[in-house]
């Protein structure tokens, strides 16, 4: 069973500088995953991962695996 709660706050994207507004925000949760929402409409809701979720896909961007 996963832990949801969030227990962090929200953090912007560095990627976020320069005046774009297409940014995510992501706070850490109870059981190790992520929270994710969209800066700009945060009331869309929230998107959880599990920690083995955020591992692969922090994996893949390392990798370039998702593209640029």
């Amino acid at each position: 069973m996963t832990n949801q709660e969030i227990v962090t706050a929200f953090k912007k994207s560095s990627a976020s500088s320069g005046g774009t507004t297409d940014c995510v925000e992501v706070a850490h949760t109870a059981d190790g995953g992520r929270a994710v929402r969209d800066t700009k409409d945060r009331a869309a809701g929230t998107q959880f991962y599990t920690p083995a979720q955020w591992s692969a896909f922090l994996t893949g961007v390392k990798s370039g695996e998702l593209g640029s």
